[in-house]
């Protein structure tokens, strides 16, 4: 099963906003991917209820997993919007 590490970028963590736009993106992935911070439970990487129940911070080391067709690509993607300021960033329809 691909995995991809990633270190949070946002500011506010995986919370909010920067939540939203990652969740957002993993229900859109061709394909099922989950998300884990350390030793804690793989969680729907679609879920906004379970990514926030991480309690990802910024600067904090979290783990996407996915199988199927599409998934190297979907955690490429879902990766590098991890990483990046999302709170630093204007909303696209803003």
């Amino acid at each position: 099963m691909p995995t991809r590490t990633v270190t949070v970028g946002s500011a506010s963590g995986l919370h909010a906003r920067p939540a939203a736009l990652f969740v957002q993106a993993a229900a859109a992935a061709p394909v099922k991917v989950t998300i884990q911070v350390g030793e804690k439970r793989a969680v729907p990487a679609n879920s906004m209820l379970s990514v926030l129940s991480l309690g990802a911070k910024k600067g904090t080391e979290v783990v996407l997993a996915a199988e199927g067709d599409g998934a190297d690509e979907a955690l490429d993607s879902l990766a590098d919007l991890l990483a990046r300021d999302l709170d630093a960033e204007e909303p696209a329809n803003g």
